[in-house]
This record gives C-alpha cells, structure tokens and sequence, in this order.
C-alpha cells in the first residue's frame, strides 16, 4: 500500500466541504473546449457558435438543479464569492433609494460577513440576527428586525460550518408581498439536497460547482425574472450586462454536467451519506468522553458532523489526524488561517475554548463504512493523548479556577483592610 504524504499508510479524505474532486464523467465534458470547440462564444462566426451552445446547455442544467423557470435566470459567476458579492451588493445599491436597511444571520459566511461590513461602511445599516443553540437562525427575532426601510435579507441556506438546515420557506413567506428581496447562500446545500427556488420565495441564490464535483472557480447566481440588482462591474456585456468578460467555457460546461449529475444523484447519495454520518455520529458519542456534536441532529446536511472534543484543541486534534491518514477540517476553510474561534459556533453560545476544540467532518463519494470504521477506531487513542497534555485538562481547570477564587478572595481582603 502507498504511503502518503503524511507517513500513513492509508488516506481517508473527510473534508469534501472544503474541496470535491472532478467527477471523471463532468472532466470528460470539459475536455473539447480547451482545445478543440475553443472559440469564444461571443463571436459570430461558426467557432462561437459551439461553445455558446455548451454555455447555454449548461445554464439549463443548473437551472434544473434549482427548479428555475427560466435558464435566463442564472448568471455565471467565478464562484460563490462573487455571486453573494453581485447579489448583496447588486440588490443593495439597486434598492437603496427605498432604503438602507439590511438584515442577516451572525452565522453567515464568512464571504457573506465581509460583504455586509464593506455596505456598513458605505452607509448601510445591517441587523445581524443571533443564531439558537443549535444554529439556526432565531426566526422571531428576525422577523421583529424587519422595518420600513428593510430592503434585503440574506440568509444561508444550509450552515457551511455545522450543516444546520435553515427555515428559508419561512423566512421566505415571512417576507413576501414586502418589497424586500430575499437573497439565500446555498453553496454549502446545493447538490446535496433538493432546492426549488420557487417555493422558496428566494429572489436570489448562490451556488457553486466545487461543492458538486464541479471544478473549482466557477458558480453562479439566480436572479428571479423581475427582480433588479446592479452589475459589480463593467465590460463587454455578457451574462446580461451583470458579469462581463469571456465565459470561461470549459468550467460552466464542467459546472453543467455536475448540476445535472446531482440532480440525477442527490437523493440516493444523500441516503448513503445520512446513515455513514449516523453511523460516524454514533460511533464518535459511544467510544469519546465528552464529546459533542454541534448543530441539529438530523436537520442538517446528510454529509456534515460537526464534533466538539472537550479539554482538546481543534487544531491539534486535525494535526493528530493527518498524521493518521484522515484529512478534516478545524473550522470553515475559508477562514482555517485565522486562529480565532468560529463565529459559528461563538453565535450558538458555545464556550471559548470549546469552540476552539471543534473538528468538522464532511463526507463523499469516497467514504465508505470502513472509513467510518478507521475514524472511530483512530480517534479515542488520540483524544486521550491530547487531553493528558492540554491545559484545558479537567483538573487544570479546577486549578485555574481554584487559583482564580484565591485571588478573588485575597483581593476582597485587602479591600477590607
């Protein structure tokens, strides 16, 4: 058996929320259009005319995917990131006159965070809506944030963190009739669950072909028929004067076939994922002291289980793993080079340095029931080093605790004196 980077003679791959590979069948698609079918699909000659072709075929897969009504409706983007830029920024300065008035969820992406700070400081207004216990948004308090000059709600539809399933049809008959658009980050969700954009009374969506099998740099933004948002920037008109620039063909045909795949796929998958994520939920609780799961238990993403280990440090805790031939993640992958703790996770009341200790495991094509074996098995051995090292050891604690009261005590004393 080949040994991998890391020493281990074998690699389980246990972070499919951070990075899926191509599936061979979306590659195969790919491949003419970076050599044969290569023209540009905004020229008028025979050249174009295939690629266009292949844009327009794939924009109908993805439309699919989310029961668009019109394949007219998605916008293709470089990713996620941009489509949640052209969608928050687009609808905010296009319905600015009517207000300024924005409200979302402390637990949103941190792409999402980043786009409501940079409006914040453009003159916006942004309510950030707290997250319950086990991370959904607290749907009272966001229907008591909505005001007069409300003009946009952006909430995800699935957690990309801890996989906690959102109330979008709530929200979304919470708000309509209002002219407010309603704008849903589903990257984390799409592909992995059923979406269908017109019960959900979402005016935009977010979506991304890597969390599909799709290749990387590529994703897209719904934009319901009769709903406005201003373009982000500025050049030779495509994709309805909202995103210009050449289409990078190869990728929206590789985003296509994925769409079309897990729409074909997601049901069955989603079957296989739940129960190897139970089984590795189970496993986790039955053979680990004190450790916990973070988000919903079943109203969650079939592929996600969120762990929290108690007294432990999530990135010690991935490190161990690695060396062991398992890849994880401590923490969303867009933010793992930050050493603070989730904001997920802060928002849903979790202590500090649990928070800390958290390790995320997402699934895929790949897992198997003796994966979900190995982890379990791997685990414990490296929970019980790690705890006799760390300084969040149950007895450490009742000693800072302890050398925290004596303080407290002799500086009462002193005051007395």
């Amino acid at each position: 058996m080949p040994i991998c980077q890391s020493g281990a003679k074998r690699r389980v791959y246990m972070d499919y929320a951070a990075a899926s590979p191509v599936d061979e069948r979306v590659l195969s698609e790919m491949m003419p259009y970076f050599s044969d079918d290569f023209g540009n699909p905004s020229s008028l000659h025979g050249s174009g005319r295939g690629p266009k072709d292949a844009v327009e075929d794939a924009r109908e897969k993805v439309a699919g995917l989310i029961n668009a009504k019109r394949k007219e409706e998605i916008i293709f983007t470089s990713g996620g990131t941009e489509a949640n830029n052209l969608g928050i920024k687009g609808a905010a300065m296009r319905m600015r006159k009517k207000g300024k008035h924005i409200v979302t969820s402390a637990i949103e992406h941190i792409s999402v965070l980043n786009i409501m700070k940079y409006l914040q400081k453009n003159g916006f207004e942004v309510t950030y809506v707290p997250s319950t216990p086990e991370g959904f948004v607290d749907i009272e308090q966001l229907r008591s944030s909505i005001r007069d000059d409300t003009i946009l709600v952006s909430v995800m539809y699935a957690n990309n963190e801890i996989g906690t399933l959102q109330p979008i049809i709530e929200i979304g008959d919470m708000i309509r009739g209002k002219e407010i658009r309603f704008h849903v980050d589903a990257v984390a969700a799409t592909g992995k669950v059923p979406i269908d954009v017109q019960s959900l009374g979402t005016d935009l969506m977010t979506i991304s072909s890597n969390d599909m099998y799709g290749p990387k740099g590529v994703g897209a933004l719904y934009v319901k028929d009769g709903v406005s948002v201003e373009a982000m920037g500025q050049g030779g008109g495509q994709e309805r004067g909202l995103r210009s620039g050449s289409e990078n063909v190869p990728g929206i045909v590789g985003f296509g076939t994925a769409a079309e795949l897990a729409a074909n796929e997601m049901v069955e998958e989603g079957a296989r994922l739940t129960r190897l994520r139970d089984r590795l939920v189970k496993g986790m609780r039955g053979n680990v002291q004190d450790v916990f799961l973070n988000g919903h238990p079943t109203r969650r993403l079939p592929n996600n289980a969120n762990f929290r280990f108690r007294y432990i440090e999530g990135e010690s805790m991935l490190l161990n793993l690695d060396m062991m031939g398992i890849s994880v993640s401590s923490s969303s992958p867009c933010t793992s080079k930050s050493l603070l703790p989730s904001h997920v996770l802060l928002a849903c009341d979790i202590p500090t340095e649990e928070a800390q200790s958290a390790v995320q495991f997402t699934l895929g094509r790949s897992n198997t029931d003796d994966d979900i074996d190995f982890v379990i098995e791997v685990v414990p051995g490296i929970v019980k080093k790690l705890r006799a090292m760390s300084p969040f050891s149950p007895a450490n604690i009742q000693e800072m605790r302890s050398t925290a009261g004596h303080k407290e005590r002799d500086e009462d004393h002193h005051q007395d004196g």
